[in-house]
């Protein structure tokens, strides 16, 4: 067995992302894969001893019942630095602690990771070195190609991994297949069939003490220009010709590109809206702009909606409705395909005959076709039936998957520098009209689903 040897050094390894979600897909990655030895290193400003921890990898190794000797020792080879890592010296000093080439992974806020990359310039670094970014990616097209640029000098574009961890391997896999592995549905996933779109990622949470980043990022920021317009592309691309990075980016890329609000009209194209007080499964939540460290003055949005259009011979003039949002009646993640009406229904059938409707559920991963049929009794009546079916679930979480791809260098999963530039010019245009209050702000009592004026999801 030949082992292939790595380091995964967290920047900002003390905050909640490292402890909730990458540490404990970090043991996922290594309990399965026998040929992975992997050095942890973590770094922050904040003073821990190694019993800290070690006791804070122990806890987030083991998080999803992962163990046994390769785990053991994972844990005892880990080590946490104190440093500034926006100082070239500190960076040094991380860099030299790592056993081969690192991924550095900016666990940290926007600023801060920009700080951190402008250090990095003045470093030599070694040779394979790759760089793994959280969204947000810029805070517009501007500032998006501006890091683009700064991470050139960096590394190059194939080993710089923009996180998008709403597409796991698994995720991507279960879409491919479902549009390019079935007869059935491909030829009539395209405009001469489908009447709309929707992809939708509604939270029953709140703001959750997230009030220094969210307030200023808002859902279409936050979720619309970079999670969902994803989703986007992989559900809408064109079949590429293999599964490999070059092929997969290049298609999502051609459809990104592709892609503008409906009409050009980036005001009649979007809505938003934030919650007031309300319940939301048994808890009780205060209205968005009583919220801790909620500046209400700045208008951010807790529930967007932007309806986006495909301009290529495929989807050309089918909506594409996004929509998140949060403090929600209902946690959805999925993407709701309504097929235009039968032509013709013959004379004598009668009840409601619905259009046809693919449902495809992200998490868990689900999918349902919804049609018509002969209801029981009287063969003359029309019913509605579902058919349902269980995707097989991946080895990994989302963020293990994620994390597996970047220890082993491979880019697949991650977002293109050119085409995070192109989310962003698709939804500044909305955010300038937002800004420009050209978009009313509505309102929504949590717990529901939404501003009763809205259009419901599944039903358009």
């Amino acid at each position: 067995m030949t082992t292939r040897s790595a380091t995964l050094l967290i920047l900002g390894a003390s905050g909640d992302l490292a402890s909730r979600l990458l540490i404990p897909g970090l043991g996922q990655v290594i309990a399965a894969d026998p040929e992975l030895d992997l050095q942890l290193l973590g770094a922050g400003i904040e003073d821990l001893s190694a019993e800290q921890w070690r006791t804070t990898v122990t806890t987030a190794l083991t998080a999803h019942g992962v163990s046994g000797e390769r785990i053991d020792r994972a844990i005892a080879a880990s080590k946490y630095l104190q440093a500034d890592v926006t100082t070239p010296e500190d960076m040094s000093r991380l860099l030299e602690a790592c056993t081969t080439a690192p991924a550095i992974y900016f666990a940290l806020p926007p600023a801060i990771s920009l700080s951190t990359c402008h250090a990095l310039t003045r470093l030599d670094l070694p040779e394979g070195t790759s760089l793994a970014l959280e969204k947000p990616f810029g805070e517009d097209e501007t500032s998006a190609r501006a890091l683009n640029e700064l991470l050139s000098k960096i590394v190059p574009e194939e080993r710089t991994h923009r996180v998008d961890h709403f597409l796991g391997r698994s995720t991507v896999l279960n879409l491919l297949g479902v549009r390019f592995a079935n007869r059935i549905f491909e030829p009539l996933l395209n405009n001469e069939h489908v009447e709309s779109v929707e992809i939708v990622y509604d939270e029953q949470l709140g703001l959750e003490n997230r009030a220094r980043y969210y307030d200023r990022a808002g859902a279409l920021a936050d979720m619309i220009q970079s999670h969902l317009l994803q989703v986007l592309a992989v559900f809408a691309m064109e079949a590429p010709s293999t599964l490999s990075t070059r092929d997969l980016r290049d298609a999502k890329g051609i459809v990104i590109r592709a892609t503008q609000p409906w009409g050009g009209d980036p005001v009649a194209a979007s809505r938003r809206a934030r919650y007031t007080a309300g319940e939301v499964d048994g808890r009780t939540l205060p209205a968005y702009a009583d919220e801790d460290g909620v500046d209400p003055s700045r208008g951010t949005e807790t529930l967007a909606e932007l309806v986006v259009e495909i301009q290529n011979w495929r989807w050309s003039g089918v909506p594409f409705t996004l929509r998140s949002g949060k403090a929600l009646a209902e946690r959805r993640r999925e993407i709701i395909v309504t097929f235009k009406p039968a032509q013709h229904i013959p004379e004598g059938l009668v009840g409601t005959v619905a259009p046809d409707r693919l449902r495809i559920l992200l998490a868990p991963d689900e999918m349902a076709l919804e049609i018509n049929v002969n209801g029981p009794g009287d063969p003359d009546t029309i019913d509605r039936v579902q058919l349902d079916v269980e995707f097989q679930p991946g080895n990994l979480s989302a963020y293990g998957e994620v994390l597996q791809s970047i220890v082993l260098g491979d880019p697949t999963l991650s977002v293109r520098g050119d085409t995070a530039e192109a989310c962003w010019r698709i939804v500044d245009p909305v955010l300038e009209a937002w800004r420009a209050d050209r978009v009313p702000l509505d309102t929504y009592p949590a717990g529901s689903v939404g501003p009763d004026s809205w259009p419901k999801t599944g039903e358009r």
